[in-house]
């Protein structure tokens, strides 16, 4: 998963003592249907009960982080479309995109599908 334009100037502000991140409350989990990048872009999947989902990360360790418990979005009440990309945002709706990346296999989205994240299968790095 790469950050994107966004976060790498805010961690890099921070952490060079430019400007203080304060960093969000919660983060959320986006789903889309073609590719994200690092000025964010991408088609995130709108309608059919889609929301984003909140998403908890480990300390991070060498490194990297992933989520300790699995995310489960709802049931599609309509066709999301063939997911492709996910990211993470600030924002249960709008925000800034922090982070993107593309899924290692995709998964059409049909009424009554159920899209899933396992525990320990998100995984953010740094390098």
């Amino acid at each position: 998963m790469s950050f994107t334009t966004f976060l790498d100037n805010k961690v890099l502000d921070h952490v060079l003592g430019t400007t203080p991140y304060t960093a969000p409350a919660n983060v959320y989990i986006g789903l889309f249907t073609s590719a994200t990048n690092a000025a964010g872009g991408g088609t995130e999947c709108t309608g059919g009960s889609y929301s984003r989902k909140s998403m908890n990360f480990d300390a991070a360790t060498a490194g990297a982080v992933d989520n300790p418990s699995a995310v489960e979005f709802s049931a599609a009440t309509g066709v999301w479309g063939t997911i492709t990309h996910t990211a993470v945002f600030d924002s249960v709706s709008g925000g800034n995109m922090l982070a993107q990346t593309a899924l290692t296999a995709s998964k059409a989205i049909g009424v009554g599908d159920v899209f899933r994240f396992q525990a320990g299968d998100f995984d953010v790095t740094l390098s």
